[in-house]
């Protein structure tokens, strides 16, 4: 059981906007664990009453699929983006923009990372996760069609390990560290298309 001190309150009434309320929460799953947090919990950590909590949030799982929104709106955006050149262009600049969201929404993706499906709200985030996956392994295809990356790795298994090194990031990464988001999606880029690259 944890025993630290609660976040500080904010002053005025109720003590946290939506935005704070929500990015202090998310902090709060993630240290404990979102399912070994309690409402009541939840409320005493960021030092608010329950029913201030409730005048933003009906429940503890509106916070999280709040959160989950938040990073898979990022994720999803990068795929809709307008981009110029072929699909390994778009797939480059997919990589480059999921690396850029992770940074920017950290504590959030990080969330989304650990849900393993034991709510509705976890099971539609990881419907969506799925999708997108799917996506980007489509895009892999295209690539692979295009003869601008390798045809002799499965495209579902590239895109597994594409993301699977930008994920990775949640490990290490701190935004207030030494490589900003730009740099770090420019080495990531570098890095993980590399070996996929027919020239």
């Amino acid at each position: 059981m944890s025993t630290a001190e609660p976040l500080p309150a904010r002053r005025g009434r109720p003590g946290y906007d939506r935005d704070g309320m929500l990015a202090a929460a998310v902090a709060v799953f993630n240290e404990q664990g979102y399912d070994a947090t309690s409402v009541s919990a939840l409320a005493g950590r960021l030092g608010v009453s329950k029913a201030a909590l409730y005048h933003h949030f009906s429940s503890k799982e509106e916070l999280l699929g709040a959160a989950l929104d938040h990073a898979l709106d990022g994720l999803e955006g990068t795929l809709t983006a307008p981009r110029a050149g072929g699909a390994a262009e778009h797939l480059a600049g997919v990589l480059h923009d999921a690396v850029i969201v992770l940074a920017e929404r950290l504590p959030e993706v990080t969330l989304l990372l650990r849900v393993r499906g034991n709510s509705e709200v976890e099971r539609r985030a990881l419907d969506r996760r799925r999708a997108f996956d799917q996506a980007v392994g489509a895009l892999v295809q295209r690539a692979q069609a295009e003869g601008a990356v390798r045809a002799d790795v499965d495209a579902a298994v590239a895109a597994r390990l594409l993301f699977g090194t930008v994920n990775s990031l949640v490990e290490w990464y701190r935004p207030e560290g030494p490589e900003g988001a730009e740099t770090l999606a420019r080495d990531v880029v570098a890095v993980a298309l590399d070996g996929l690259r027919t020239r």
